[in-house]
Formats: structure tokens, C-alpha cells, sequence
């Protein structure tokens, strides 16, 4: 039933990550931005972004952007070279490091091709200046980012990336329509010519405003993961969205090898590549029907 290239044939499956407090212990942004260009602390640079966002009818991510360049005005020169120095010194949990390079070497060694995706209400810059990052470890990284001049300056906002149209990425990734401007996401894909099922998609996240993509994901069958911090143990907000069916495991943001994580994702990995090839043989069953109908 299965061809010889069918039965070499890899799944891929796609992990998607939020970055901040999934990633990163803290917000990117409040790990020395903040606190070189603004004269409050930072609990106080927030609170003037909610209340920019609220009086003015905004989303509060363009309220955080035009904040930043705002207080960037006179101090130093709003770049995305310079967001991406700070970018890089951004502090990541315990294994992000080797976390990409490791998942996707074990994927390939069980017949699973891994690709890593961002999807993150962060700055686009900051993330590309991670080590992470500047090794090559994402596929893409869908975030919020800046439209610059010719002298390097950002000028306007060219991605706003919030908790609700973060859904739309996962819809590109699993088309293979990744490029954000290509309306082809529209368009229909019979099941089997989805790049990427949903059931192949792994979504990990740390807090509600993850909770639309942890919800597609998991209603279609695919694996979502909530993180909490290893150092407070707090699994408030995972043992709720477990509750409410937003995820369907949780684990600490630890990913060490060995790791719950590193060990929920390997099973997730072994369990794609056997489920892919039932997968193909459903749909070789189906075409030999429809060829000898």
C-alpha cells in the first residue's frame, strides 16, 4: 500500500513558543531597556503604557512601542541594531541555549523533522539578537517589529502582535504560507495537502495571553504546553488553563536535557512519528478508493 518514498517520508512537526516567561524569565523589554531609558522603575513604565493604551483606544503592544521610542528620544538612538545588542543580553531559562539544536537532532534520529517557530507579543529585534537566534534555531520568528530608515532609525510600526492574531501564524505554519503579507493563508487546503496538521503542532506558553493559540492548538488535536517558573513553583495559572481545557500538559520552564519538558516533548515526538505513518497509509487506503472507484 505504502510507496518506498512514502514510508522515507518525515512528518514535521512544528513547536511554536511564546518568549517572554516561556523563554525568558521577564519580559525582554524590562531587561535594561527600560531601565537605561526611562527615569521610573519599571513597574511604572507598564502602568504609563496601560494608561496610553486605555485613554487612547489603543493596543496596548503599539502603546509599548511608541512608549519606547518616545523614551528612547534624546538618550539614545532608537536602532534596530541597538535593540538587537539588547536583545542579546537578555537572560533565558535554564537549557533554551541547547533546547533547539537537541530537539530538533533527536526529532531526526526517529523520523520527525522539528522546526522551532516564535510567536510573541515582543519585539521582533530583540528575540533576533538572542543567541538562540543568531544560531538559527527558528524557522521564523513571527513578532511585533519596526519599520526603519535608511539610517537604521525606527520610524513606525511594521508588526503589532497581540493575543488574538497571534492564532493567525499558526494557520501560515501549518500551510507552509509563512510569509506574513501572503494571502494564500486563505485559501483552501484539502487535509492532506496541510503541510503541517494541527495534530503535528506543539504551542507553549506561559499565561492567558497565550490561551487562543494554546485553544486552536488543542482543540484540533495538536499538544499544548503551559510553563510556570521553576524558581517560585506557582502553577496557579497552568492548573487553571488545564482546568478550562486550554492546555493539555504543563511542566516547569526547565529545558535542561532531561527535563519534564525534554522528556514531554520527546514522547511527543516519538507519538508523531508513529501517528504519521498510520496517517499515510489512511490516505494511500483513500486514493487507491478514489482510483478504483
Amino acid at each position: 500500500m505504502l510507496s518506498s518514498d512514502n514510508k522515507k517520508h518525515k512528518p514535521v512537526l512544528a513547536i511554536c513558543y511564546d518568549f517572554d516567561k516561556t523563554l525568558s524569565p521577564d519580559n525582554m523589554q524590562a531587561q535594561g531597556y527600560i531601565q537605561n531609558v526611562y527615569d521610573g522603575d519599571v513597574a511604572s513604565f507598564w502602568a504609563e503604557c496601560d494608561k496610553l493604551a486605555a485613554e487612547s483606544e489603543m493596543d496596548s503592544n503599539l502603546a509599548y512601542m511608541y512608549k519606547m521610542k518616545q523614551e528612547a528620544e534624546g538618550r539614545e538612538i532608537f536602532s534596530k541594531s541597538r535593540l538587537m545588542d539588547y536583545g542579546s543580553k537578555v537572560s533565558l531559562f535554564a537549557g533554551v541555549e541547547e533546547w533547539f539544536e537537541r530537539i530538533r537532532t533527536y526529532g531526526n534520529e526517529n523520523g520527525v523533522t522539528v522546526e522551532h517557530y516564535i510567536i510573541s507579543s515582543g519585539l521582533k529585534e530583540m528575540i533576533e539578537g538572542t543567541i538562540p537566534a543568531k544560531a538559527g534555531a527558528f524557522k521564523m520568528i513571527y513578532a511585533s517589529s519596526f519599520l526603519y530608515n535608511d539610517r537604521d532609525v525606527a520610524v513606525w510600526p511594521a508588526q503589532v502582535v497581540n493575543y488574538t492574531n497571534k492564532t493567525q501564524f499558526l494557520f501560515r505554519i501549518a500551510k507552509g504560507v509563512l510569509d506574513v503579507n501572503d494571502a494564500g493563508v486563505n485559501s483552501f487546503f484539502a487535509p492532506e495537502d496541510i503541510r503541517i496538521p494541527f495534530r503535528n503542532i506543539v504551542y507553549i506558553g506561559d499565561s492567558d495571553t497565550d490561551i487562543p493559540c494554546m485553544k486552536l492548538v488543542n482543540v484540533n488535536g495538536g499538544h499544548s504546553i503551559g510553563v510556570y517558573s521553576s524558581s517560585t513553583s506557582d502553577k496557579t495559572k497552568v492548573h487553571r488553563m488545564l482546568k478550562e481545557n486550554r492546555i493539555k500538559y504543563f511542566a516547569p520552564a526547565d529545558y535542561t536535557d532531561g527535563s519534564d519538558i525534554d522528556r514531554l516533548v520527546k514522547a511527543i515526538i516519538d507519538r508523531t512519528a508513529a501517528n504519521e505513518l498510520l496517517e499515510r497509509i489512511h490516505y494511500a487506503c483513500k486514493n487507491d478508493c478514489s482510483e478504483n472507484a
